[in-house]
């Protein structure tokens, strides 16, 4: 209950008022994202946390000016990998034996599976392939957030080429899938801010299948 309490409390605040998040809660927010599960537990996708205000003023022209990218306290960037290569695959194998300690046959053979498949694709469907397990990971943050009582704001309204340009994420074989300013709301200037929330009734969104 005290979640779904926290869930109903969140909404995307429309103006932020530029106090700091203590970075304990960032922490643990970061940590519920690094939680999350993906797609055969390749994690791929990074984060990039935004605190110097140089940048997040160069962000905000090609994030169609919203004042929450400047006026949060840390700018999350989600930047997925631009493709799946056998580095990348072979990272998260070899990192997943060494933590547990041994070597599966049943694992050895999916990670032949993966690397026979993903790199061949085309380098376009594997990056919305990594873009979409990143939103998992950004779902997490966006729970944990409201959890610490930290407010969230998605964002996809930006120009991605030009804040993979700002952050050099190109070179680093990353592209900006989504953003997530987090902060405090300014509640005299957030028009949604006292307005109910609005979500369709359960019965119109699910469907019970016994």
């Amino acid at each position: 209950m005290d979640l779904l309490n926290k869930l109903n409390w969140r909404y995307a605040a429309k103006a932020m008022n530029g106090e700091k998040v203590a970075e304990d809660k960032i922490e643990r927010i970061l940590e519920a994202t690094r939680l999350a599960p993906t797609s055969s537990g390749l994690q791929p996708f990074e984060v990039m946390v935004i605190k110097n205000q140089d940048i997040k003023e160069q962000i905000r022209p090609v994030a169609w000016n919203q004042s929450v990218v400047t006026d949060c306290s840390h700018l999350l960037v989600f930047a997925a990998w631009d493709t799946y290569t056998p580095e990348r695959i072979n990272y998260m194998f070899d990192l997943t034996n060494d933590i547990r300690g041994f070597k599966n046959e049943g694992w050895e053979n999916y990670r032949q599976m993966l690397l026979d498949s993903y790199p061949q694709k085309d380098e376009q469907e594997n990056f919305e392939h990594a873009a979409r397990q990143a939103y998992i990971a950004f779902s997490h943050a966006i729970i944990a957030a409201a959890y610490e009582n930290v407010d969230a704001t998605p964002l996809e309204g930006f120009d991605a080429t030009e804040v993979d340009k700002i952050l050099g994420l190109r070179e680093k074989g990353l592209r900006s899938a989504v953003l997530l300013p987090l902060g405090y709301r300014k509640e005299d200037e957030d028009w949604l801010v006292n307005l109910v929330k609005v979500r369709k009734p359960m019965e119109d969104m699910v469907t019970v299948i016994e």
